[in-house]
């Protein structure tokens, strides 16, 4: 069982999963990042790999990559950084990057390289459900769960294949569109969440527009998970306090 199944196993309280860019804004500072997100209530990491093409972001966490990628950070350093993480925790880490720089570094290599870094899990935010097989064979062969996002817009043929596929827990994407902070919750939360607990009895996390306690209290309210990520970024840009924020997500989270 995977660090990612166990936390959810655990069923103690609803997660949250931080997102981060890793390598913003140094390859060296991530590792402090995640033990301050860490203390503050998170309960799983998403490690970023910075691309210099991320079609799903929006500008935060554009912004975020181009600090990374300007401080050398490549899919190799990301997995360097979880061997450095492991030595001090062990939060459940999501590889959380895009196709291209899979496929450069090799899919077979990326499964074994990164579940001998302490990766325990990976999405690849544009691989497509239907022609991920390869990718599939290599991540069940290591061990490694598999995370796919499901979308308002997603079809039920789409949603049963992402359910079929998937490990560890469902991604659920709360609005069409980019990432980045929003004044509200959409709309399409719920009814997304009902659609696929009908399905899947696996874990469902939300994320995508989720930047206040409040939202995330909502969200928590129907989701196993809440996802939270340009906040996060955002803050580390302006050298905020992630650790405050990710207590005051918890405390919503939990009330």
């Amino acid at each position: 069982m995977t660090r990612i199944q166990s936390l959810f196993n655990g069923g103690k309280r609803k997660a949250l999963i931080a997102y981060l860019t890793a390598g913003d804004p140094s390859p060296a500072r991530t590792p402090d990042l995640v033990a301050a997100l860490e203390r503050g209530g998170a309960d799983l990491i998403e490690l970023g790999v910075p691309f210099s093409d991320p079609i799903a972001d929006g500008p935060v966490i554009q912004r975020g990559a181009e600090r990374a990628l300007k401080a050398g950070t490549t899919l190799a350093a990301v997995l360097e950084i979880a061997r450095t993480i492991r030595q001090l925790s062990q939060i459940p880490l999501l590889l959380f990057t895009y196709l291209n720089p899979v496929m450069r570094y090799g899919v077979e290599k990326l499964a074994s390289d990164a579940k001998a870094a302490g990766i325990d899990g990976c999405l690849l935010t544009d691989l497509s459900v239907e022609e991920a097989a390869p990718y599939l064979g290599a991540m069940r062969a290591a061990a490694l769960d598999t995370v796919f996002l499901a979308a308002p817009t997603s079809t039920p043929e789409r949603l049963k294949l992402v359910a079929k596929y998937s490990t560890g827990f469902v991604y659920l994407v709360s609005r069409t569109g980019v990432t980045g902070e929003r004044d509200s919750l959409s709309e399409s939360v719920e009814p997304l969440v009902a659609s696929m607990r009908a399905i899947t009895p696996l874990p469902l996390a939300v994320g995508f527009g989720i930047s206040t306690p409040e939202q995330a209290r909502e969200v928590a309210r129907v989701a196993d998970g809440v996802v939270v990520g340009s906040a996060f970024v955002r803050l580390i840009g302006e050298g905020g306090d992630l650790e405050s924020f990710a207590r005051a997500l918890r405390r919503g989270m939990d009330a």
